[in-house]
């Protein structure tokens, strides 16, 4: 065989090897999936829990912003955290959004974005089944209150005349210690307290009085996000539009929303 032909052979599996490999970058340059991170204090049923069979987070806040942020064209990635970690992580660029029924406070505003309001809830309190001297706000004083930390709850309390203020990391721990006597009322979100009193049959506990604040919730971003907000905004109104929230909201507290 000639030095030509070889040559030429040479030439053309060079040919082949190079066509070979624009096939592949072809392949690899697809796009990449756009993923939100989403913190959240997975603990706050019915808006935001882990299922104890699927191990899945689940809940009324979890449903929504994966609503959202199909409606963006993104990913949502879960990311379970303290509620007191949750701004500080936003601040430092560890999550994008917060999706963990936080309320909506000047304090707040004042280091994040608030999307518009998507749920309206206040405060209420939660004493032992067969607690009757305890009817409203006012009997909470020099009494023991647990709350959630870093909580409005938690700010109420504190304000509360010569009470003894027990902060836990979420719901379920303030209710096990109401349970367990250690506390005489536990101060915490309607729709949380409500939905403790159901799971438990009115059997351990009871809401009494009337609630202590009208709260609004909000998905919250960074602020150097303005565009994010913007998108979430966008993507909220258009599933308010389309059914699609009134859809999510009937699932988890059997009513429509009244706006």
């Amino acid at each position: 065989m000639s030095k030509k032909i070889i040559a030429l052979i040479v030439l053309g599996m060079f040919v082949m090897a190079l066509g070979l490999a624009g096939c592949g970058s072809e392949k690899s340059a697809a796009p990449e999936k756009k993923v939100i991170r989403v913190g959240s204090e997975t603990a706050f049923a019915p808006f935001e829990f882990q299922d104890e069979k699927t191990k899945e987070y689940t809940g009324f806040d979890m449903d929504l912003i994966r609503a959202i942020g199909k409606q963006m064209g993104y990913e949502v990635e879960i990311v379970s955290m303290g509620f007191d970690g949750l701004i500080p992580a936003l601040e430092a660029g560890n999550i994008d959004v917060i999706a963990s029924g936080m309320t909506i406070t000047e304090e707040r505003a004042k280091k994040v974005n608030f999307s518009n309001p998507y749920y309206k809830s206040g405060l209420t309190i939660v004493v032992k089944s067969d607690n009757n001297t305890i009817k409203s706000f006012k009997d909470l004083e020099g009494k023991n209150i647990a709350v959630q930390i870093g909580t409005t709850g938690a700010r109420e309390a504190s304000k509360v005349k010569n009470a003894k203020v027990r902060e836990f990391n979420n719901p379920p721990e303030a209710f096990m210690e109401l349970k367990a006597g250690g506390v005489d009322a536990v101060i915490n979100d309607k729709p949380v307290n409500d939905y403790f009193i159901a799971q438990s049959g009115s059997k351990d506990a009871k809401v009494v009085g009337e609630p202590l604040t009208s709260e609004d919730y909000g998905l919250a971003t960074s602020k150097k996000n303005a565009e994010l907000g913007e998108k979430i905004n966008k993507a909220l109104d258009e599933l308010k539009k389309n059914g699609e929230y009134e859809k999510i909201y009937v699932k988890w507290f059997g009513v429509k929303p009244a706006n």
